[in-house]
């Protein structure tokens, strides 16, 4: 077998043996969301604006048991989705935790994500989380999914960072070294690592960073064996990131948690450091953040495919004749308190409290504002929130 093929099957072999994620199956939806899954709120996040469709197609590459591809489904009521994955174990799981809580606008297939090709059509939104770290070539992986992305669509992508993985790297080495030729047999893995951890002092580094970040989760041998004893893993650092998002042809959008990646929250103290900082492109300005705030365990973002069109609403005129509708991901409202897309707590002013409740999809700006006085800046404002989402005229 050629070196991909043979990371394929080592890859397929550990996930046959602990398919995952090991999420319990419901007979009803998966509760809550996740909007970075969620078509209309992904999409105002990258664009400003409300989508044009909804009934789009999705790809799930790299679906593991199900449980992105579940949400991706009941979310996206007027889509059609696709997963991929390497595994006929956990791809039996996933077609199980569909068939159950009733998501039944998908179809699996048992497809590396080199061999996407295979699919007809393109692809509005494609998923994918947790995957392209884990394949001999992240760079070909990304490659042909891009080819698979129609014009305007979006992709999301989750891989790891090697700053807040460095202890995990250090178990994974460990873990190897004791298994000697042993090593591949993932059940033996799992047990090696566990009587590690078992043994070693309370204040271990190591220990007390599993502690911390992952022990509850680690419990499950699943999640355990996906950390500790994965035969492929390749991690990231913003300079390394950046070139596989440009081999990748499409558009760097924007991270998906950017409240981690504003520099205020680190240099607050010191506005003058903030003010040099300024100077940075972009890409230094990430790179900074992450030196100072090591913890970087993950990558999300979104990449767009050409041409993609974000809204510019800095035009009155334009404004007060698009119509507002709610985000779809709030949690408890309508009340002036609530969480966001983000599940952030949100405390409305009455006005902006009025303006929501007035938002009916059909309305537009202008015919809201005659009732309630908010103004233009703060109808803005909750646009900048995520709150609304705005059609233009």
């Amino acid at each position: 077998m050629s070196d991909s093929q043979t990371v394929s099957a080592a890859v397929a072999k550990l996930y046959n043996t602990y398919p995952f994620p090991p999420e319990a199956l419901l007979d009803e939806p998966p509760p809550g969301y996740n909007w970075r899954w969620n078509w209309l709120a992904a999409h105002n996040f990258c664009t400003g604006q409300k989508p044009q469709k909804q009934n789009i197609r999705i790809l799930d590459a790299g679906c593991g048991t199900g449980v992105g591809t579940e949400y991706l489904v009941h979310l996206n009521p007027q889509a059609s989705v696709v997963g991929i994955d390497l595994s006929t174990g956990a791809l039996a799981v996933a077609k199980e935790r569909c068939q159950r809580s009733g998501a039944n606008r998908v179809e699996f297939h048992h497809l590396s994500l080199f061999d996407v090709e295979q699919l007809p059509g393109e692809f509005d939104l494609i998923n994918c989380v947790g995957v392209l770290h884990h394949t001999s070539d992240p760079i070909r992986g990304i490659q042909a999914l891009a080819k698979k992305l129609a014009p305007g669509g979006l992709m999301h992508i989750f891989v790891y960072g090697e700053l807040g993985r460095w202890e995990i790297q250090l178990m994974q080495k460990a873990i190897a070294l004791i298994q000697g030729d042993k090593k591949g047999d993932y059940r033996d893995g799992v047990q090696v690592g566990r009587q590690i951890f078992a043994s070693l002092p309370e204040n271990n580094r190591i220990v007390k960073y599993d502690k911390q970040r992952w022990s509850l989760e680690n419990n499950k041998d699943e999640y355990f064996a996906d950390m500790y004893v994965h035969p492929q893993e390749i991690d990231y650092n913003i300079e390394t990131l950046f070139e596989l998002i440009d081999a990748s042809g499409l558009e760097f959008i924007g991270f998906s948690n950017p409240s981690f990646w504003d520099l205020e929250r680190l240099l607050g103290k010191a506005p003058e450091l903030v003010e040099r900082a300024k100077e940075l492109s972009d890409r230094q300005l990430y790179r900074l953040i992450e030196l100072l705030d090591p913890e970087v365990t993950h990558y999300e973002f979104f990449l767009g495919g050409p041409p993609l069109i974000k809204a510019d609403w800095s035009d009155d005129n334009a404004l007060l004749v698009a119509i507002p509708e709610l985000n779809p991901c709030l949690e408890g409202f309508p009340s002036q308190c609530f969480f966001n897309y983000d599940y952030q707590i949100v405390n409305l002013s009455v006005t902006e409290f009025e303006f929501l409740q007035r938002c009916d999809a059909n309305s537009t700006v202008a015919d809201i504002l005659t009732n309630v006085e908010l103004g233009l800046d703060g109808v803005r404002t909750l646009l900048q929130q995520q709150l609304i989402l705005l059609t233009p005229a």
